[in-house]
C-alpha cells in the first residue's frame, strides 16, 4: 500500500460556457457504459463507479463490465477488470489513501459474466498517479482477502485509527425487508482476531436496517442511525449507547430509504450535528405487498446537536419542500448541504410493493429538482430551491451522486429494475450530469503549492491568486472527504473547517489543520477554498503521516 501522488491540475470538466451567466447549471456530458449504482472520487481527475454483473453495454474480456474509471476530464469511461460481483456493496478509504470496497452480492448472471461471490469482497484501489488511470487496478484476492461474514448491503466509514468500520448486511438475497440480518460490525483491516461485532442495535433496528448511516465523531465515537433509532457506538470499549428516536415514527433505511449526513465541523468545539431527511412514516411491519409506489415520502428532516444538552433536548424537526424517498446529501465546501435525487413517493428495492411501476420500481414521482440546506441560517429558513435548476432525468434507485475535486456535482445512475431495462417508465440510466455551482462561470480563487502530506494540528502557509472583485469579507477553508455514495448515502463524507488567515496584501493564507485524528479521520482529503462564496478547485492531500492502518493518535487531545 501506497502513500498517492498529490497532482496540481485545475479540472475543466463539463463547465458552463464562459457565456453563461453567474448561476447554477445541469450539464449532461458523456456516458458511463455502466448503471453508476456506487462512486468514489478516487483522485483529482477519476472516480471508480460500480454496478452489477448485468450484462452492461460496456464490455470487457468479452463481457459485460460491472466497474469503470470514470475520467473527469474527458468524460469517458474505461472498463474495470473485476472478480467479485460489486452489486450493493459499500467502501471507503484506508489512512494511506488505499481505496476499499467490501461486500456485494452473489453471482447473478454466470452464464454471461465470470464473476465470483462478491458478499465477503475486499476490493483495493491504490493510489493511481496517472491522470488518465492507465496502469490502474482494483485488486481482489477472494481466498486470502476477504470479510468474516457475508455482507449484502452492508455500510462503512473511515474511523480514528484509519481502518474502515463495516456495518450490517443481509447474508442472502430477501425480497424487501432484511430477514437474513447481519447484526455485527467488522473492521478492514481486522479487529479482535477477525471476530465480528454482535450489534444489538442493529438486531433492535430489524427489519428496516440495510445500509445504516454512520458517522465518525470528534471524540472517535460512533454515531449510527438505521430504521428510526439511533447510537453511539465506542469503538474502543465497545458499547452502545441508545439515543431518542427519530420523531415522527418516520424511517430511514434501506429499503424505506431517507438520508442523512454530519454536519460540518468547526474550531474551536467542532461540536457534533447531526441531520436526517426523508424516508418514509410507513411501518415496516406491513407486508411490502400491501405498501404502494404512491405511498407519500417523508418530507421531515431531523437533527440533534450529539453533545450531552443537545442529546437532552433530543431531535429539532425541520420540513423539505417536499418528501423524498432515496434522496442524498452532498456537503459543499461552504458549509451548505445539497439534498438532491430520489422520489417523492414509494420505497427503495425493486418490483416488492403492490404496485410497483412497470412492474419494477417500487418508487413514483421522481423529484428533479435540488434544494439547498444552511446550517446557520435561522430555522424555518434553511430550504432554498429557487435557484436550482430542474433535470429531465430521473434519478432513482441505485444512483449516485458526488461533490468533485473541481467543485461541482457529479450525478450519474439510476435502474429500479432487475437488470439492464431501456423499455419501462423508468429506464436504466447511463447519461452523466454535472451541477456546475454560480463560481464555475467566474473567475475563481486559486491555492497554490498545497503540501502533499498534512500534519495534524499544523500551521502551514500557501500562496494564493485572489480575482481582483473579491473584496474577501467571508474566507473559509474546508477539508473535505468526498465519501462513497451508495443507496441514498454517502458513506465518510465530511468537512471540517480549518482556522485560516488570508495575508494583508492577499498574496498568502495561513492555514491551521485540524487538532487530531478524531476531529479528521486520517486519510485522502480535500483543500477548498472559499472566498465570498466563490470556490477553488480542491487540493488533493493526505492528512497525518500516511502509514497503513491501524495508525496511532496523532496531534493533540480536544477538551471541551
Amino acid at each position: 500500500m501506497k502513500i498517492f501522488s498529490y497532482l496540481p491540475i485545475l479540472l475543466s470538466h463539463s463547465l458552463a460556457t464562459a457565456a453563461s451567466p453567474p448561476g447554477w447549471h445541469l450539464v449532461q456530458n458523456g456516458t458511463t457504459g455502466i448503471v453508476a449504482l456506487e462512486a468514489i472520487v478516487v483522485s483529482p481527475t477519476l472516480a471508480i463507479l460500480f454496478d452489477r454483473v448485468q450484462n452492461d453495454p460496456l464490455q470487457i474480456n468479452g463481457a459485460g463490465a460491472w466497474g469503470v474509471l470514470w475520467n473527469f476530464e474527458t468524460n469517458k469511461a474505461t472498463p474495470l477488470s473485476l472478480v467479485s460481483d460489486t452489486f450493493c456493496a459499500s467502501g471507503g478509504f484506508l489512512s494511506n489513501g488505499t481505496m476499499v470496497s467490501v461486500g456485494g452480492m452473489s453471482v447473478e448472471n454466470p452464464a454471461t459474466e465470470p464473476d465470483t461471490d462478491g458478499r465477503m469482497a475486499i476490493r483495493l484501489f491504490e493510489p493511481c498517479a496517472d491522470v488518465n488511470g492507465v496502469g490502474c487496478k482494483v485488486i481482489e484476492d477472494p481466498a486470502r482477502l476477504h470479510l468474516a461474514e457475508t455482507r449484502w448491503y452492508p455500510s462503512s466509514l473511515r474511523i480514528f485509527d484509519g481502518s474502515l468500520m463495516v456495518i450490517g448486511g443481509i447474508h442472502e438475497e430477501t425480497p424487501f425487508y432484511n430477514t437474513d440480518p447481519v447484526n455485527s460490525f467488522e473492521f478492514f483491516p481486522p479487529k479482535d482476531n477477525g471476530v465480528p461485532r454482535p450489534s444489538a442495535f442493529l438486531e433492535r433496528s430489524l427489519p428496516s436496517n440495510l445500509f445504516a448511516r454512520g458517522f465518525a465523531l470528534p471524540d472517535g465515537k460512533i454515531f449510527v442511525v438505521a430504521n428510526n433509532q439511533s447510537i453511539i457506538y465506542d469503538v474502543e470499549a465497545q458499547t452502545e449507547t441508545r439515543l431518542p428516536d427519530l420523531p415522527n415514527g418516520v424511517r430511514v433505511t434501506n429499503p424505506l430509504d431517507g438520508t442523512a449526513t454530519l454536519l460540518p465541523l468547526r474550531p474551536p468545539l467542532y461540536t457534533p450535528e447531526v441531520l436526517v431527511c426523508g424516508g418514509s412514516n410507513a411501518s415496516d411491519a406491513t407486508p411490502s405487498a400491501q405498501l404502494s409506489s404512491q405511498d407519500p415520502a417523508s418530507d421531515q428532516c431531523s437533527r440533534i446537536e450529539l453533545t450531552p444538552a443537545g442529546i437532552k433536548r433530543g431531535w429539532v424537526v425541520e420540513r423539505m419542500p417536499e418528501g423524498r424517498m432515496m434522496p442524498e446529501m452532498v456537503l459543499l465546501p461552504d458549509g451548505r448541504v445539497l439534498i438532491i435525487n430520489g422520489a417523492q413517493s414509494g420505497y427503495a428495492a425493486i418490483g416488492s410493493v403492490g404496485d410497483p411501476i412497470d412492474g419494477q420500481s417500487n418508487a413514483d414521482h421522481p423529484v428533479l429538482k435540488p434544494v439547498l440546506y444552511d446550517p446557520d441560517a435561522p430555522l424555518g429558513q434553511r430550504f432554498s430551491n429557487k435557484e436550482l435548476p430542474a433535470s429531465d432525468i430521473a434519478r432513482m434507485y441505485h444512483s449516485s451522486v458526488s461533490l468533485t475535486p473541481s467543485g461541482n456535482i457529479f450525478i450519474a445512475g439510476s435502474n429500479p429494475n432487475g437488470g439492464v431495462m431501456n423499455n419501462t417508465r423508468f429506464s436504466s440510466e447511463f447519461r452523466v450530469q454535472y451541477l456546475n455551482p454560480p463560481f464555475m462561470s467566474v473567475a475563481r480563487p486559486v491555492l497554490r503549492n498545497v503540501p502533499k502530506t498534512l500534519p495534524f494540528n499544523h500551521a502551514f502557509t500557501v500562496s494564493v491568486d485572489l480575482p481582483a472583485g473579491l473584496k474577501a469579507t467571508n474566507v473559509q477553508v474546508a477539508l473535505i472527504d468526498l465519501g462513497f455514495s451508495s443507496h441514498a448515502f454517502h458513506s465518510s463524507a465530511r468537512v471540517v473547517f480549518m482556522k485560516a488567515v488570508l495575508a494583508p496584501n492577499r498574496k498568502s493564507i495561513t492555514i491551521v489543520t485540524p487538532p487530531n485524528n478524531r476531529v479528521y479521520p486520517p486519510g485522502p482529503a480535500y483543500v477548498f477554498l472559499t472566498v465570498d462564496g466563490v470556490t477553488s478547485t480542491g487540493a488533493h492531500v493526505l492528512v497525518g503521516d500516511g502509514r497503513a492502518p491501524p495508525v496511532r493518535d496523532q496531534g493533540i487531545p480536544l477538551h471541551l
